[in-house]
């Protein structure tokens, strides 16, 4: 419903701006091919380094070169779909592609934000995947010079436009659910032996690596909270130092919210959740990666009933409407959905779910 709505407007306005075109007949302005955004990646190391291929698979950008200065990384990307007959080139290489306008980040974690520094005093745009680093006050100044030169810098939370969470942000701004008393949200997998020794470098553990995904939607539903008390276990046999079930329980005012994350639930994929509960209506999200919604109202909604229904969505392809939406904002078709100051009260809560200081350098 809201998707289709926002689409129509979409639509609507860039009619209207190719209306403004002087010299072009209504039959011609249809058919005008829009340029395509130059887009660079640096890194292949990230777990998530592949959605390169969403970018390859989109008309609204141009890959035209990648960056990976570890050899073996490089070696063992080279055979993959996602990279395949791309330039590689270097660092400096990219940066001065002309017409370069965006770069994705997608180096192995602790070299994010060094990373993604270099490519915003470059003045480009920047796909950030997550977490955003252990260094807090090193985000902070790179949002701010991105704010300064008005340059996106999109993080890679996988479930920002995912059909239930759209669906859930509509009923939340109709007001539909009533005050939001309660969010719970779990994000869980098995981390294999060989995975579990990476996370491990990190001593934010699977909250740092994992839960900063649901940790996005939480802030996004209820802003920064008062106080975050954080809780956190080595349960598995193995002996490799990874905090690998880990709680984080979020004070505001009149709500509380609960955050979990475990590197080891069987089938954890599934009972991946997200739960809004408000004065008038509950709406439960599960599983996350292939929606479904379970949605409870006190009363009649728009095209929804009193009580308990369920919403089919269809099958989620990550990433798909991240890429779609820094189009539209590169374009200046679009206010960026989620601001510098959104994502700063993200990270600083997620460090705090961590028990990570907030002033690392």
């Amino acid at each position: 419903m809201a998707t289709d709505r926002r689409t129509l407007l979409k639509q609507a306005s860039a009619a209207m701006a190719l209306a403004l075109v002087p010299g072009v007949g209504a039959a011609q302005k249809s058919d005008l091919p829009r340029p395509r955004i130059k887009v660079g990646q640096i890194g292949v190391g990230h777990a998530h380094a592949s959605k390169l291929s969403v970018y390859r698979a989109s008309p609204d950008y141009e890959v035209v070169g990648i960056v990976e200065s570890d050899d073996a990384l490089r070696k063992q990307a080279e055979s993959q779909a996602a990279y395949r007959d791309l330039p590689w080139m270097t660092q400096e290489q990219l940066l001065n592609v002309k017409g370069l306008q965006v770069v994705l980040v997608e180096t192995q974690v602790r070299d994010l934000l060094d990373t993604a520094e270099v490519c915003i005093q470059a003045g480009k745009h920047v796909h950030l995947d997550k977490p955003a680093g252990e260094s807090l006050p090193q985000y902070q100044r790179i949002l701010d010079d991105a704010a300064r030169q008005d340059l996106m810098v999109q993080m890679g939370y996988m479930y920002r436009y995912n059909p239930a969470v759209v669906l859930m942000r509509e009923f939340l701004q109709q007001g539909w659910l009533g005050d939001v008393f309660e969010v719970h949200t779990v994000m869980s997998k098995v981390v294999p032996p060989d995975g579990r020794i990476e996370m491990a470098m990190y001593p934010g553990g699977i909250m740092f690596e994992l839960g900063c995904h649901i940790m996005d939607l939480v802030i996004g539903v209820l802003g920064a909270p008062e106080q975050v008390t954080a809780y956190a276990q080595h349960v598995s046999p193995l002996k490799d130092g990874l905090v690998d079930n880990m709680l984080a329980v979020l004070s505001y005012p009149n709500a509380l919210a609960s955050v979990k994350s475990s590197a080891v639930e069987v089938e954890g994929f599934a009972r991946r959740h997200f739960v809004v509960c408000g004065t008038e209506g509950t709406f439960h999200i599960q599983p996350l990666d292939n929606p479904s919604a379970k949605v409870s109202l006190s009363q009649p909604r728009g095209d929804y009933n009193r009580g308990v229904q369920e919403i089919k969505f269809p099958r989620y392809a990550r990433y798909v409407g991240d890429a779609a939406d820094m189009a539209q904002v590169i374009r200046g078709e679009k206010e960026c959905d989620f601001s510098y100051a959104h994502d700063l009260a993200v990270q600083r809560t997620l460090l705090q779910a961590c028990d990570l200081p907030l002033t690392k350098s």
